[in-house]
């Protein structure tokens, strides 16, 4: 019946993701008057000076930027296994983009725009492959002197579990012979090194509420369980962290550190909405109330009526909680041995994730008993995707002999949509963002410039977000502050705009 059930479904919403592919992809291919068009007949391939792109919906990707870009665990003479003291990228030079205009991309699905969501990762590789640039946001004419790539990464989740096969046959149509790296299968494999053969264990996904409604990590962990022969009892879970990579990114319908009070637009956890805060959970929650990271319509945080999370870390907190729980009402019979960050943004957050599950696995009940000790691990692994991705990436160039030879990753590119404010069809809100009814609430097929893609700077990207870059992700910031420096693309910048 399920089985039915699936054809019918497919049936259903397949012809209008083919029809806002071909759109798109026509749009590039073949509209030699639209902006998206590439003269693919005489695109390089093969050529090893070529830069490697990168994209994620937001700045998350750029945890997989920085694992690449630290990676050691190959010997750069000989190209062998095993870590030799410098880095293994060191002479490839990336593009990054953050489609930060339309994150996050998780939310697609639940507003059952997944056509939409696929036009707006196909523009992302068309940036990827394509010359055009913004010099800035105020910029009406655009430049044309970016370069094309060798390889593409995608850094996002929700992008590989939508968009990997499409963009590999797009590829395809277009004759392009360009490896597609996604993180997904990346993720299941670090999650599966990590255990025997015949071992019993529970893996936990948190991810994007898309990345979830795909089962893209369920899928692939099935799979490879089998075709890898474990045999052990192994369950898994996912959690939709609905809320943690837009606090990240300062979507302002999910996080706004000017507020002091509840607001309408808001679209996370509360007590009456789809994703509820019970009640009786506050005390396992222990959410921070402090510095209104918490937003509550009453004097004291035990008479709310209404309270919406308004910090990253409570958001972590709420989504632990809540996967905890599912583990727990499931009574399985072996513990929690690793979640897969299954959303690029999440390892901004690890250190408040390990501190969460510490709480969680010390939580003693009123009786004494420890509530979630029996179906967790006390060391529980967090698997980030990206250092598999990082080999894969290796991998690849070393097989195809594309290692750059004379290349200065200091010459790395970072880009960022943001609101095209010259289309008069686009409406932004109060801080120039797209209005969360406007983002998903825009057709699919419509081909038009909702964005202009330009050069990182301080206008673009918040002071927080700066910070955290800076302190987390410190090799990556060095990278951006030299593209701001000395790359001539970012020449329009004031001085003041550079980072």
């Amino acid at each position: 019946m399920r089985s039915f059930k699936f054809i019918f479904l497919l049936l259903l919403f397949y012809p209008v993701v083919i029809w806002s592919q071909d759109a798109i992809t026509n749009s590039i291919l073949n509209d030699k008057d639209s902006f998206y068009y590439i003269d693919t007949k005489d695109y390089p391939t093969g050529v090893k000076e070529l830069p490697i792109g990168v994209f994620d919906s937001g700045i998350g990707g750029l945890t997989v930027l920085d694992a690449i870009v630290n990676f050691d665990g190959y010997n750069n003479k000989t190209l062998a296994l095993g870590a030799d003291g410098e880095i293994d990228f060191k002479k490839e030079e990336f593009i990054y983009l953050a489609d930060q205009a339309n994150m996050p991309y998780g939310n697609y699905s639940a507003a059952n725009k997944n056509s939409l969501l696929l036009e707006h990762i196909l523009k992302d590789v068309q940036f990827i492959l394509g010359d055009k640039y913004y010099p800035s946001p105020d910029a009406i004419t655009y430049k044309i002197d970016k370069s094309p790539v060798k390889a593409l990464v995608i850094a996002c989740n929700t992008a590989t579990a939508y968009g990997k096969e499409n963009i590999e046959a797009f590829m395809k149509l277009a004759k392009l012979d360009i490896k597609v790296i996604g993180v997904i299968d990346a993720g299941v494999r670090g999650s599966l090194e990590n255990l025997a053969r015949d071992e019993d264990a529970t893996i936990a996904v948190m991810a994007t509420a898309g990345t979830v409604t795909s089962k893209g990590y369920v899928n692939t962990l099935y799979d490879q369980i089998e075709k890898l022969g474990y045999t052990g009892n192994i369950e898994v879970f996912q959690q939709g962290g609905v809320g943690i990579a837009e606090a990240v990114d300062e979507d302002s319908d999910y996080f706004d550190k000017n507020l002091t009070s509840p607001r309408e637009s808001y679209k996370g956890p509360d007590f009456k909405g789809n994703l509820k805060i019970d009640k009786a959970l506050l005390d396992i929650y222990n959410f921070d109330y402090e510095d209104f990271k918490m937003l509550c319509d009453a004097a004291g945080s035990d008479d709310c009526n209404i309270l919406q999370i308004n910090d990253a870390e409570n958001y972590v907190r709420y989504h632990l909680v809540s996967l905890m729980e599912q583990i727990r009402k499931a009574n399985v019979q072996q513990p929690l041995k690793s979640i897969i960050l299954g959303c690029t943004h999440y390892p901004y957050l690890t250190a408040e994730i390990e501190n969460v599950l510490g709480e969680l696995y010390n939580y003693q009940q009123e009786d004494g008993q420890f509530r979630y000790r029996n179906y967790m691990a006390k060391d529980i692994k967090l698997i980030d995707p990206a250092i598999n991705t990082a080999m894969e990436l290796f991998q690849h160039l070393k097989e195809q002999e594309l290692f750059n030879k004379a290349g200065f990753i200091n010459n790395s590119e970072f880009y960022i949509s943001v609101p095209n404010r010259d289309n008069n069809f686009v409406r932004v809100n109060e801080k120039g963002d797209f209005p969360y009814d406007y983002k998903y609430g825009r057709a699919e097929g419509e081909i038009q410039e909702y964005v202009k893609v330009v050069p990182f700077s301080r206008s673009s990207i918040s002071e927080d977000i700066l910070t955290r870059l800076e302190v987390q992700l410190p090799f990556t910031y060095k990278l951006i502050e030299s593209f701001n420096s000395t790359n001539s693309k970012t020449s329009e910048l004031e001085k003041e705009e550079r980072i």
